[in-house]
């Protein structure tokens, strides 16, 4: 079973993946690949800087991502000639990772961005974990020490919570504890497997 898990920028969606791990899913995660597609050395960091320029390099040859991101969150243009090198590797990449998956798997897809993609009919489930926008800028403020500029900036390129939720089979408030995370993800993956062990 192929399963799309989003979320807006610190809901959680991490953590729910990690959560999905430990009950056995083979979890691919978006953002590591997209990390890895860029990584010094690729074709893809190759195309980046051609369309971008050098000065996103780091002294290393890496992509300073801290730079990458300022220019692409504020700049819609930007991000979609970003997404348009990105997006079709990282695909052939999950492609790769899934091909490779027991055939008997609760594949899940780690998708930042599933809602902006437009891709949410190419799998059997979407998992959305949900967070009111007020809960994910204190988040973001008091655990990663952004500005509220940038947590207001990263929230708009982002989909909003309505369209998350309007491609969402299944919805992870995470509003509570820990505990409560894990009670609820638990309930989700049960829901998600019975029909693979029926």
């Amino acid at each position: 079973m192929r399963v799309g898990l989003t979320g807006g920028v610190a809901s959680g969606k991490s953590t729910v993946a990690a959560m999905l791990a430990e009950l056995g899913a083979v979890v691919i995660d978006a953002d590591a690949i997209a990390r890895e597609v860029v990584a010094k050395g690729t074709p893809g960091l190759d195309a980046v800087v051609a369309e971008f320029g050098e000065e996103l390099l780091t002294p290393e040859g890496e992509l300073d991502r801290p730079a990458m991101g300022r220019l692409v969150f504020g700049d819609e243009g930007a991000r979609r000639r970003l997404e348009s090198i990105v997006h079709p590797l990282v695909f052939e990449r999950y492609a790769e990772l899934e091909a490779s998956a027991p055939a008997d798997a609760l594949v899940v897809h780690d998708i930042p961005l599933l809602a902006e993609a437009g891709r949410a009919e190419e799998f059997d489930a979407v998992v959305v974990v949900d967070v009111p926008r007020e809960l994910q800028v204190e988040r973001m403020l008091r655990d990663r020490g952004w500005t509220l500029e940038d947590a207001e900036s990263r929230i708009a390129a982002q989909a909003t919570r309505e369209q998350r939720l309007a491609i969402a089979t299944h919805v992870v408030e995470n509003t509570g504890t820990l505990e409560d995370l894990r009670s609820r993800v638990a309930q989700v993956h049960a829901e998600l497997t019975g029909p693979l062990t029926a």
